[in-house]
């Protein structure tokens, strides 16, 4: 199966006081023991690597990159993507809906993935299975 990452999942995965963090532990081991195929988008890394350096601090941005992003394939956001992204961000009209969101969503939908590993109920919204 192939999975999307979110950055809510990245960041539960590391925050061991983050409320998430025991489900995204016990689904992140689950997905390495599948060999499920981990997929998550630059731009999702942006916001994770400036929320887990603001929160956590750079030793843990380090981890993340030693330890977890070689286990993730990482697509980029060609400009089409982009302005597909910007376009559903404008037409929903929403405070709490970010542009990093629509492009994810965006992209599973031309990557024709089904299932994100995520705690931000959007992907939900979207009409996207949801780990854990």
């Amino acid at each position: 199966m192939r999975v999307f990452i979110d950055t809510s999942a990245f960041y539960a995965l590391l925050d061991r006081d983050d409320e998430n963090h025991r489900k995204a532990k016990s689904a992140w081991v689950d997905l390495l023991k599948n060999e499920d195929t981990l997929i998550t988008n630059n731009y999702v890394l942006v916001e994770t690597f400036a929320l887990i350096q603001h929160r956590l601090g750079i030793h843990a941005v380090r981890g993340f990159q030693n330890d977890i992003l070689p286990l993730v394939n990482i697509e980029f956001v060609v400009p089409e993507l982009h302005r597909s992204g910007i376009s559903a961000l404008l037409s929903a009209s929403r405070r709490n809906l970010s542009l990093v969101d629509c492009v994810s969503f965006e992209m599973m939908r031309t990557l024709e993935i089904k299932t994100a590993f995520a705690f931000d109920p959007h992907f939900k919204e979207q009409g996207f299975n949801m780990l854990p």
